[in-house]
């Protein structure tokens, strides 16, 4: 295979472009709908401790654990088995292509903006236009891995440009008095500090995930060493970035009134500082990082499925490449799933923080099992440092998955219970023995969940 090799800033664009997608630009509403100035400050502070201390787990598995292939999945693997390590890449892979589903949405909502004929109303038209985007997607993944990351390397520094440029407008409208407006979301339908500080949790987890874009890429990486400094780099400048939009904003708007926006919210907060042309800037801006961030989200589907299907964990289709060394194995099954869901995303009119908050909680378990295995892996070499930054890791993870909520837990299950069915037919391919007893228990166990899941969808106790 022609194994394409990656430099540093193209892991870091990885990096860098998958976090900064329509998460980036919906985040003055998005957190506003869940909580207050004070409380978004703290959600902040938690986050950005939380995700620096998986930032220096990830560089720290990637340099004393090159060996590892695929990350998220090679670290759950090691640490806790087979079944374990597919289930984290299962849940990886979909909160992938669930994303890009999320990010279609929302990129459609932007162009209706200059385009009418984009509106929802439309459903048609835009399944049309999903049908193209999906496989203009395919169309460049499969042309080679390395030429899609210097596409994608374009398109995160042109989605910049924009965002900087509204950090410094809006500080420049920024208005203490509004900022300091019910600063704690008293007498308000928010609920207590406590409770608006976990609600904003779903919406930073998904403004993070792609934290590990460069981890998933290691073994394309020139370098294994810059694989962890392009993780650290990238997750400490976009943390900054998020920071400044999600307070600047509540000091041109207040919280209800950033509540109460259309999507992609950030671009009603600078027509509020500067007028009719914000708004423009903004929606031009957000096409052009949706566009990265679609791409960025295919190759990390598709490479995070190819590279367990080579280690016989996914069924044998995943791990297909073509004469570029691209994956299109995976690619395909990758993408069909993507238009799959998307075709009942816009018939159903799902919005993008419904999706994206999927995303986040799939994600969640690679978070968390990568964590724990640099705990056990940090005392075994008796490193304290991160045995203490690996634990910081761990608590938050659970933190997170506390703070999603019971229902989107029992969501996360419905996702996972399909993959049943690929780890047996991986099972049957490799000539394995089957399930173990613990396996069977933990599936059975998905399955129920799963059920209960389908019964409150059709109940209406779970209402998306």
């Amino acid at each position: 295979m022609n194994q394409q090799k990656i430099g540093f800033f193209a892991l870091a664009a990885m990096v860098i472009g998958s976090m900064v997608g329509g998460g980036a630009f919906n985040l003055p509403g998005a957190m506003a709908q869940k909580a207050s100035a004070g409380p978004i400050l703290i959600g902040w502070g938690i986050t950005g401790l939380g995700m620096i201390m998986l930032a220096l787990v990830f560089q720290h598995l990637a340099n004393s654990k090159p060996e590892l292939e695929g990350g998220i999945y090679a670290y759950a693997r090691e640490g806790f088995g087979r079944f374990v390590g597919f289930n984290s890449a299962w849940g990886y892979w979909v909160s992938a292509w669930i994303g890009t589903v999320a990010n279609i949405t929302l990129v459609f909502n932007a162009l209706s903006y200059f385009f009418p004929i984009f509106s929802s109303e439309n459903r048609v038209f835009l399944l049309v236009m999903s049908i193209v985007v999906v496989w203009g997607l395919f169309f460049i993944v499969s042309s080679g891995i390395k030429e899609a990351t210097l596409v994608n390397l374009i398109t995160t520094i042109a989605k910049l440009v924009p965002i900087l440029i509204f950090i410094l407008l809006v500080a420049i409208a920024f208005n203490v008095k509004t900022f300091n407006l019910n600063f704690w979301g008293e007498g308000t339908e928010l609920g207590s500090i406590f409770t608006q500080v976990k609600g904003t949790m779903l919406v930073t987890l998904w403004a993070f995930v792609g934290i590990e874009g460069a981890v998933v890429l290691s073994t394309r990486a020139n370098k294994r060493s810059d694989v962890g400094k392009a993780t650290v780099v990238g997750l400490v400048g976009v943390l900054v970035i998020y920071i400044l939009i999600s307070v600047l904003s509540l000091g041109v708007l207040n919280q209800e009134q950033l509540a109460g926006l259309q999507e992609p919210t950030m671009a009603y907060v600078l027509e509020a500082a500067i007028g009719p042309f914000g708004a423009t800037l903004i929606m031009v801006g957000l096409i052009i990082s949706l566009s990265g961030a679609l791409l960025g989200w295919t190759i990390l589907a598709s490479e995070i499925s190819y590279l367990v299907a080579k280690d016989g964990a996914f069924p044998k289709f995943f791990a297909k490449t073509n004469r570029k060394g691209a994956p299109v194995g995976a690619l395909l099954i990758t993408q069909i799933a993507t238009q799959f869901v998307a075709g009942i995303a816009l018939f159903s009119a799902q919005t993008y923080l419904v999706l994206s908050s999927i995303a986040g909680i799939c994600a969640l378990l690679p978070y968390l099992l990568s964590a724990v295995y640099s705990v056990r892996f940090s005392r075994a070499e008796r490193n304290t440092k991160m045995l203490i930054f690996s634990t910081i890791a761990a608590a938050y993870s659970l933190w997170l998955v506390y703070a999603s909520g019971i229902w989107y837990i029992v969501i996360a299950a419905l996702v996972y219970a399909p993959g049943i069915i690929a780890y047996l037919m991986a099972e049957r391919e490799q000539k394995r023995g089957g399930m173990s007893r613990y396996e069977m228990i933990a599936s059975g166990i998905l399955i129920i969940l799963a059920a209960v899941a389908v019964y409150g969808m059709i109940g209406g106790q779970i209402q998306l």
